[in-house]
């Protein structure tokens, strides 16, 4: 397996692969790390001609935390036929009625998908996050450590929710919406904010 993106985030990820017993052997990013804790190859440019021929041979996934960063790089590649795969710890809990889009979707360890969820293409469900009945989870959205999202609840593409928010049941969050951290949110979100606080309220 070949990483794109070769820092914390990444580094999550690589841990999700060794769990679930499979070797990663490579990364690519803009320039070379000095920081390489687990002595990975350095392939180039995620456009380059090895990194392309590595992809095709060993499979990749997009290690970055950034969603609009993730979906540019998730396209460009999609554009070549190259699609991720995905990355699921063993130890994520995942009812067997809930949808996991195929490609690029990262479920982290001890995170909980319970049943008739609805996880999106690229999207993250990082760390000890609770995905509860029936939410979906838009298109290359990031759900953070500790976040739980109670029944019902919709979180539209490219939003992120912080560490340990709260999002009441049936909520609706829009498009491109940004949630602080221990956000408590109780009423619906619209496209193209920030809301932070207990209860959240707009930045």
């Amino acid at each position: 397996m070949i990483l794109i993106g070769y820092s914390g985030h990444a580094f999550v990820v690589y841990g999700i692969f060794s769990a679930a017993g499979k070797k990663v052997t490579g990364y690519c990013d803009n320039e070379e790390k000095q920081n390489n804790p687990f002595s990975l190859a350095y392939l180039g440019r995620e456009s380059s001609d090895t990194a392309v021929a590595a992809f095709k041979q060993e499979g990749f996934f997009i290690a970055i935390g950034d969603n609009k960063i993730r979906e540019k790089i998730y396209h460009s590649l999609e554009m070549q036929q190259l699609l991720p795969a995905n990355a699921i710890h063993p130890s994520a809990v995942i009812d067997p009625s809930a949808t996991i889009a195929a490609n690029g979707v990262m479920i982290a360890a001890r995170a909980v998908i319970n049943p008739l969820a609805m996880i999106g293409t690229g999207a993250i469900c990082n760390t000890g996050s609770i995905i509860e009945h029936e939410c979906v989870v838009g298109n290359f959205a990031h759900i953070a450590p500790g976040a739980v999202l109670c029944g019902n609840v919709k979180v539209g593409s490219n939003s992120f929710v912080g560490a340990n928010a709260v999002i009441k049941q049936g909520v609706t969050i829009g498009n491109n919406v940004m949630i602080g951290a221990g956000s408590v949110v109780l009423k619906d979100i619209p496209d193209n904010v920030t809301v932070v606080g207990v209860p959240a309220q707009t930045k």
